[in-house]
């Protein structure tokens, strides 16, 4: 017991090494709807998007007593050679309340365990931060009666401004956008040089630790993929390390022909793989926020479908995986990266996105025409390279001001 704890004590002290080093300068909007009051709460989301700062931010703001609060990373080597619920137990034992887990997904039986510290513990409070790839209710242990999730995207182009350049505007809900974007577009330009803004925002402004690396985003965002590919997505899918091959031969062959009406038999000859498992690479990807697939129906996880349509996950990851991204590709991603999070995105017999099953959007540079779209009563142009629209022209770097 002695030497246990001795252990929990190192771990301890790496954390509040990490706790104090986090800034509170920048706070996201998505984290602070979460109701902390919740007895089990997850963050999921891709990597790099600021699960992990959430929670540090969260600790900092509610414990003065830091003996309140537990935080471990469950991929740490540490937890080779020591127990999670011991760990929990300890802290119980000795007053602690709430208890932060982070890469839960590396534990195998994720699940079970939660629900039995939950249940094993009912005075304490949890907060678990977990991959995109998780699959919610799958495994054993259904936590779907006990947990509330958030999903934490990458940054929007709202959020960059006020991180990058210190310009706080309010979320615009996606009707008022398409109603009153000229005079919310004038107002933000009176005060900010926007299309510099939005240009280095779709290179490298997505994910928050942008602010940490100057010069090799590109490099440190490759090296995140490859993350996804070789630790996230055989923590949580029982996968061989062909299919790792495959998936990762899968992303750059898709890095480089993005946008494209998928000829997914060839794609799969070429990986050498059949429809089914090729399949289940896409969608795994998708949901890694490695790529963004587009169809003209809901997917089901339940029978996935080919899609009709695949895009990178973000415009950084274009730059940071294509050899040359082309500059309609970035518009036409950004669109649909940053709408998704939103509203039902899907692929529309004219143009280029269906929003909400509704408005028929074609996104282009600024000479861009309603030729494709004339016959359609709710079609939009997203247009890139202009700061204030008119009517049914909206400016293409507005529709980051959705979340």
């Amino acid at each position: 017991m002695e030497q246990s704890t001795k252990d929990f004590a190192k771990l301890d002290r790496s954390f509040r090494r990490r706790i104090a080093a986090v800034s509170m300068a920048f706070r996201r909007a998505p984290v602070a709807a979460i109701d902390w009051d919740d007895r089990l709460i997850c963050i999921r989301g891709p990597r790099g998007c600021g699960k992990t700062t959430a929670m540090f931010q969260r600790i900092r703001e509610a414990f003065p007593d830091p003996a309140k609060a537990l935080y471990a990373s469950l991929d740490a080597l540490w937890f080779a050679a020591h127990d999670v619920a011991e760990l929990v137990e300890d802290h119980f034992t000795h007053g602690g309340t709430h208890v932060f887990l982070d890469e839960v997904h590396h534990v195998p039986h994720w699940q079970t365990l939660l629900k039995n510290l939950y249940d094993d513990f009912p005075g304490l409070h949890f907060v678990y931060t977990g991959s995109s790839m998780l699959r919610l209710n799958r495994m054993q242990g259904d936590l779907s009666r006990r947990q509330i999730v958030y999903d934490l995207p990458g940054l929007s182009f709202r959020e960059y401004l006020l991180f990058a350049c210190g310009l706080d505007v309010p979320a615009v809900p996606f009707e008022r956008l398409l109603e009153q974007h000229v005079p919310i577009a004038e107002g933000i330009c009176s005060r900010i040089r926007v299309l510099p803004a939005f240009e280095a925002y779709v290179k490298s402004g997505y994910y928050p630790f942008f602010k940490e690396v100057k010069r090799g985003f590109a490099q440190r965002l490759a090296q995140v993929a490859a993350q996804v590919l070789e630790s996230d997505y055989p923590a949580v899918e029982e996968i061989s390390p062909a299919t790792i091959r495959k998936a990762r031969k899968m992303l750059m062959i898709l890095a480089e022909r993005v946008p494209q009406k998928v000829n997914f038999e060839k794609l799969c000859r070429e990986l050498e793989t059949d429809r089914n498992q090729g399949l289940k690479m896409l969608d795994a990807l998708q949901r890694g926020g490695l790529l963004g697939l587009l169809s003209d129906r809901a997917r089901s996880l339940k029978g996935l479908s080919r899609p009709d349509k695949i895009y990178l996950g973000d415009p950084n990851l274009m730059y940071a995986l294509s050899p040359s991204p082309d500059a309609g590709t970035i518009r036409e991603t950004f669109f649909f990266n940053q709408v998704r999070q939103v509203r039902t995105v899907n692929y529309p017999a004219r143009g280029d996105f269906l929003v909400d099953g509704k408005w028929v959007f074609e996104v282009g540079g600024k000479n861009k025409t309603f030729a494709q779209i004339a016959d359609e009563a709710d079609g939009y142009l997203a247009v890139d390279g202009t700061e204030i629209g008119f009517r049914h022209r909206i400016p293409l770097w507005m529709f980051g001001l959705l979340y």
